[in-house]
Formats: structure tokens, sequence, C-alpha cells
């Protein structure tokens, strides 16, 4: 498999303060790691996202607010998300890596690709900075797929284990994407109930699965195997996008979940499935959170090896979470509730 990864320096000129947790040293870690340990991937380059593209999903006074903050040391725009000299830049070229690679993927450069950057963007609104986040990598990425790449139908799935509201609120009326979130609930960012379904065009198009923590490897495989599954094959999306979070690792300092390596591994190897069931392959994952650095770098490598056919998955655990049947109260509620729009 071609599986390209983004990465570039300038991501780690995003510095919202020495004490901050979504440091630069996220990127680091596995920048370094992949240095060291090699694999078989590509490294393609990108071009910042401009203004025509950010206004995809941001207003313009919102995009010239974060604009004002090039060349300053140190800007606060909400009590988590802070600013330094280039972390506009740096938010710009994340945006522009995750539509570099949906465009590679559709004129079939690549089988399948990781946008590893930061900042992070899933709690980004459309004129609101939260949650670490400047700009909505993925919710720009879909917008420009169903503009500009013929894409009709996407999924998106967020494993963060923060709920992805900026995402959500991006395409709550639309049935164009179908956005598919696990999350610890409740916890920042308060949003993500099971009744957030949608509205108008988009109602049932909207799902969320609240998890109350100490979730792990077994609960998502069959959260995955017995909700996510069907519900992407009725769909039947063009493209499926992943918002990566590995704040539900084990060890996070954020969270309470307790996904290990070969969780991530199962996830990506049940959406690499799917894309190849029902989208020919078409597979695009970006960055998210992720705060224990040596977990989420042992995740992100895990999940590669899965994207470019390595493997990471033994026999052994890969039947384990196939056969998942850990009890799981939410579950059973949320698919009750999806019942309603779909045939699961």
């Amino acid at each position: 498999m071609k599986t390209a990864v983004f990465k570039d320096d300038l991501f780690l000129e995003h510095d919202p303060g020495s004490s901050h947790i979504e440091s630069p040293r996220r990127l680091k870690v596995i920048y370094n790691r992949l240095n060291e340990e090699g694999g078989d991937f590509y490294y393609p380059g990108a071009e910042p996202a401009g203004q025509e593209l950010l206004r995809l999903n941001h207003s313009s006074s919102y995009i010239h607010k974060i604009k004002a903050t090039a060349g300053k040391t140190f800007s606060i725009l909400d009590p988590d998300t802070c600013t330094s000299s280039r972390s506009y830049e740096a938010a710009c070229l994340a945006a522009g890596a995750v539509v570099q690679g949906l465009k590679m993927l559709v004129d079939k450069k690549i089988d399948n690709g990781f946008a590893l950057v930061r900042p992070p963007g899933h709690h980004a609104e459309a004129a609101a900075a939260m949650g670490f986040c400047l700009f909505n990598n993925i919710a720009i990425g879909a917008r420009y797929a169903l503009k500009h790449l013929g894409m009709e139908r996407i999924l998106i799935v967020d494993w963060d284990l923060h709920h992805g509201n900026g995402t959500q609120h991006s395409f709550y009326g639309t049935d164009q994407v179908l956005y598919f979130s696990t999350h610890q609930y409740p916890c920042y960012p308060g949003s993500g109930a099971i009744a957030e379904l949608g509205n108008g065009m988009g109602e049932g198009f909207n799902l969320n699965v609240p998890l109350s923590g100490g979730q792990g490897d077994e609960e998502f495989a069959r959260i995955f195997n017995e909700l996510l599954v069907p519900l992407a094959r009725e769909y039947s999306p063009d493209i499926i996008l992943i918002s990566a979070g590995f704040d539900i690792y084990r060890g996070d300092p954020l969270g309470a979940m307790r996904v290990t390596e070969a969780g991530f591994a199962y996830m990506t190897r049940v959406l690499m499935e799917l894309a190849r069931e029902v989208c020919a392959g078409r597979l695009f994952l970006t960055l998210e959170g992720g705060y224990d650095l040596k977990g989420m770098s042992d995740g992100i490598l895990a999940v590669l090896k899965e994207l470019s056919g390595i493997g990471f998955l033994n026999d052994s655990d890969l039947k384990r979470y196939r056969n998942s049947n850990v009890s799981l109260g939410i579950l059973e509620k949320v698919q009750k509730v999806a019942e309603n729009y779909w045939k699961l």
C-alpha cells in the first residue's frame, strides 16, 4: 500500500506556551520515531490553505482574526487556545495537508494517508477557536471534497476522547456527511449526547456514542463491529475520513479510556476493510488529540503499519476483537435511536 504521511517542521512552530499540554513535543516524538524506525511511507509536501479554502468552513472575520496573530509572540483566543508567531502559518498548512491528501487519494496517487499535523482541528467552530484548535482541518477537507472532488456522501469517524463539536456543527443540517463520534461524556466540550442527531436534511446523519470512561479495545471493537460497520455499509460513502485522537490511550492524562496500540490497529483495520468494500479504499486520517507521548506515538505507528499493509495485529487479538461481546449498555441505547433512521 502507498501510504502518504504528511509531516512538516512548521507544525512544530505552533507553540501555545511552555506549560501547555498541546505542545510541539507531541509531533517531535513521532517524527523522530519515523526517522529512526523508517517504514515504507511516502512523504509528500503540501501547500498551505489560502483564504478561499479556509472560507469553505470558516467566516472571513474569523480567518482575519487568526491571521492577525501572525508575528505576535503570544495571543490568547480562548481559555485553552493560544497562538505564537507562526501558529497561523502552521494552521493553514495543516488544513492544506488534508486537502492535498484527499486530492492525491482521488487521483489514485496514494492508497491512503495520515496527516500528522497540528494545531488539531475538530473543536474549531466556523467563527471561534476552541479546545486547542484554530481551523477545522477535517471539515475543510470534507467541504473541499464535496465541492471539488465529486464526492456526494462522506463518512467522518471521530474516535478522539473529546467530542468534535466543530465538525458536528459544520454538517449538522446535511445528509452529505455522516458524522460518527465515540467520546468520553460528560467531558469537554460538553456536547455529544445521543439526542444530538442533526436537523433538517441532516437528521439521523449525526450519531454520537457517549462513553462514561474505562472502555478499552474490546468495547471499541464492539462499537465498530455492531454499529459503525452496518451503518457505513448502508450509507455507502464515497470516502471515509478519520479524526484520529490518541487521547483514548490507556495512559493519557486527559482521559479515562483504556485503548492500547492493538485497539488503534483494529479500528484502522475495520475502516480499511470498510473503505475497500464501499468506496474503492479511499481512507484518510488526520491527527487530533493525544497527550501521552509514548502512547500516542506507539498508537500512530500501529495505525501506520495497518495502513501500509505491514500489519500490526496478531491473529489472537484480531480474533478476540472480531468476536467481542463485552457488556456495553450504551451501545444498545444508541442502536435503538439509530434504528429510527437506519436499517442496521
